[in-house]
Order: structure tokens, then sequence, then C-alpha cells
């Protein structure tokens, strides 16, 4: 980047993070009505798919146009798809229990809590994961071999991670499966295939953001704490704690990988172990 680029990199820096925090207070304020703040888990992915086309739009002119469109159009379809799947899934259910457990404790005022810990928190997770996404698109090079290694690493994290999804959903519409655990498809080479998916995901979107060395030091951070958050943050660990309790979890637990996937592991004769 040159000068006039790194100024209108600022400029963008600012943009991203008042759009993250506008679309997370609008939200804030329709679950406050509603009564139900789950539906900020939707808003997630819509608000990285916001602040990449604000950032496609203020860099035209600064970075190489190919790279700025992919970028976008990338965290876009992730991002969309992401918050359709989860408005699908949350259809006719009430509110979470992890806010709910959350909100238990809270101090004081509980709304307000919300507010910042829950929506506050989201908006400055949004800015920082996407960095990379606004690095990229004010490189001024073109497109090169690392750039579609991330483009590659990115259509591998989303077809997993929507596959996983696709298969999870179609288990738990077959009334023969209630109270059993999924452990088909994906699911029998890793406990998480849809978080495994987010993790390639972003950093795809990092590679893309790799042809000057200052902003792919500046923007490792990103997909580092994303993964972070999916294996030790509010991801796997909390979902793995509430499905503890459930019969057959354990023993899908000890055969199955946590996070990255690998074949299931065996029984002493050689034969995989079966929920059913």
């Amino acid at each position: 980047m040159n000068s006039s680029d790194w100024g209108a990199f600022g400029v963008n820096l600012a943009a991203a993070a008042a759009t993250a925090l506008t679309v997370f207070l609008a939200t804030f304020t329709v679950a406050v009505r509603r009564g139900l703040h789950r539906i900020v888990d939707i808003v997630w992915g819509t608000a990285f798919a916001a602040v990449a086309v604000v950032t496609w739009l203020l860099s035209a002119g600064h970075g190489d146009d190919g790279r700025r469109l992919l970028v976008a159009a990338a965290t876009v379809l992730w991002g969309l798809r992401l918050a359709a799947h989860i408005a699908r899934r949350s259809r006719g259910h009430g509110e979470d229990p992890r806010y709910t457990a959350l909100l238990d404790r809270a101090p004081g005022n509980r709304t307000l809590y919300a507010l910042r810990t829950v929506y506050l928190g989201q908006a400055a997770l949004v800015w920082l994961i996407s960095l990379p996404v606004q690095a990229a698109s004010y490189s001024s090079a073109p497109l090169d071999t690392l750039a579609y290694c991330g483009l590659g690493l990115w259509v591998a994290g989303l077809a997993f991670e929507a596959v996983g999804d696709h298969q999870l959903a179609r288990f738990k519409a077959n009334p023969a499966n209630r109270g059993r655990i999924m452990d088909e498809g994906l699911w029998a080479w890793t406990r998480h295939p849809n978080y495994f998916g987010d993790s390639l995901v972003w950093w795809g979107l990092y590679l893309l953001a790799c042809p000057a060395w200052q902003p792919a030091l500046a923007v490792l951070v990103s997909p580092v704490l994303m993964t972070l958050l999916l294996t030790v943050g509010s991801g796997k660990r909390l979902l793995e704690k509430h499905m503890s309790g459930r019969p057959g979890y354990a023993a899908y637990t000890a055969r199955t990988s946590g996070f990255l996937p690998l074949p299931p592991r065996r029984t002493a004769r050689g034969t995989p172990e079966s929920t059913k």
C-alpha cells in the first residue's frame, strides 16, 4: 500500500467498526422488544457480510479489483449462508439456554449486561476478525498462487460446513433419530464439521490478505481468534458441555475426533463402535 492507500484503509477500519456496531445495536433493539436474544446468532454472519460490502465500496480505486471482488463475494456468501441456516434452525424455538444462563449471572441490569457482553462484544469481534477482508481489499497485488490457494481453502471450508449442517438437519428431521447422537457422514469423522469448516473459511480469507507481509502479520489475529472461538470459546466447548449428559455422547466423543476430521477410532476387534 502507498500512503494514500494506508489513509483510505484507516478510514475503512473506522467505517467497518461503525457498520458492525450499527448492525448489532439494531439487533439489540429488536431482541429487547421481542424478549429473545438468540436472534443475535443470525446476525453474526450478516454483520460480516455488511462489513464486506462496505469495504468493497470504500476500497474502489485502491485495491486490485479482482481481489476486492473475490474477497467481498466470498465473505458475503459465507455470511448469508450461515445466517439463513441459523434462522431456519431457530424457527419456532424460544430463548437459547446459553443466553438464559448468561443473563442469570448478570450483576445488575440484565438488559445493559446483555448489551455490553453480547452485542458490543460481538460487534468488536466482527470488526477484529474481518481484518483480512479489509486488508485484502486494499492490496494492489493481482491475484496470485497464494490467493488461489486461499480460495481453495475457502471453498473446502464452506463445503465442509454446509454439508455438515445439511446432514445434521436431515438427521434431526427423522423422528426415528429422536434421542440419538448424530454419528453419520462428516459427523463420524469430527464432532464439529461445521466449526472445522468455519475455521478453514477464515484461514482461506487470511491467505487472500497475504501479498504484502505487513498486512499479513497484522491480520494473523483474525483466523487465530476465529479458530480459538470455535474450539475453546463459545463454540465447541459450550456445545459439548450442553451435550455431555446425553445417552451415548461419551462413547461418541471417545471414538470421534473433537475438531480435525480423522477416521473414527476403532474397538479392539477393529470395527467402529455404534451408538445404535
